[in-house]
């Protein structure tokens, strides 16, 4: 094993942690600057209506490996049920995430990306997510704001999502680096152990026991590749400190 010249994160249950999801909360944050209701709909009535056309439309993709963006999500619900807000759609956007998941940096990820920085090892970001990039930017530099991501990667701006290689291949390109120069470090043993791997990528397993309401679903499955398994980001130094330059 050689120190890696760049390392490429998950965001969810990786860098930053979001104990649960309040569409209903979103809602009534949002529909505070609605300035037309034509139904007179409720935040739960709206939040099904969401749940229910978001749920139906990403079955669809996430079988293909493709995301759906939300904000073109959002524009056909709110058009369709006949609301206008007095924000831009992008405000909107990082109202309801704010109110639905509030997040918080993963315990000690800091320290880790604070010792990548001053080893001058690159870092950057690919994250499953629908939520725009620029509202997944906004909330990586507020919750750690000392950060050195080159790129941020959210599958919501390029189509496909993990585990598809070619996301992957993507961030190697954009890091102008071949892949066994690079890991990537993420808490799903398919769409990022076994996924990165794939790519040519040395994988991390990062399995911390905060509670998720997403992770477990993979987590007895253990993948055939080769990958560095770890609980906590502190370990990850020690690792790296113990390769040669």
């Amino acid at each position: 094993m050689k120190k890696p010249k760049m390392i490429l994160f998950d965001f969810g249950h990786t860098l930053c942690y979001e104990k649960g999801f309040d569409g209903v909360r979103g809602t009534q944050a949002i529909m505070r600057h609605a300035v037309k209701n034509k139904r007179n709909l409720d935040a739960a009535e709206i939040s099904a209506f969401a749940d229910t056309l978001f749920e139906g439309i990403a079955a669809n993709a996430r079988s293909l490996d493709l995301e759906v963006h939300h904000l073109i999500n959002a524009k056909f619900m709110y058009e369709y049920l006949q609301i206008e807000f007095n924000l831009p759609p992008a405000q909107i956007e990082r109202i309801f995430w704010d109110n639905a998941s509030p997040g918080t940096a993963m315990p000690h990820v800091d320290k880790a990306l604070a010792y990548l920085k001053h080893h001058d090892i690159r870092s950057g970001v690919i994250s499953n997510i629908s939520f725009s990039g620029d509202t997944l930017t906004d909330r990586i530099n507020r919750l750690l704001p000392d950060n050195n991501f080159e790129f941020i990667i959210a599958s919501s701006e390029y189509l496909f999502r993990k585990p598809n290689k070619m996301i992957f291949e993507l961030a190697l390109r954009k890091a102008e680096l071949s892949a066994d120069d690079v890991w990537y470090c993420g808490n799903e043993i398919i769409l990022d152990v076994a996924a990165s791997a794939y790519a040519g990528i040395y994988p991390v397993w990062y399995f911390n026991e905060t509670e998720c309401r997403y992770k477990g679903k993979h987590q007895d499955i253990r993948s055939a590749c080769d990958y560095l398994h770890i609980r906590d980001w502190l370990e990850l130094i020690d690792v790296l400190e113990g390769l040669p330059a």
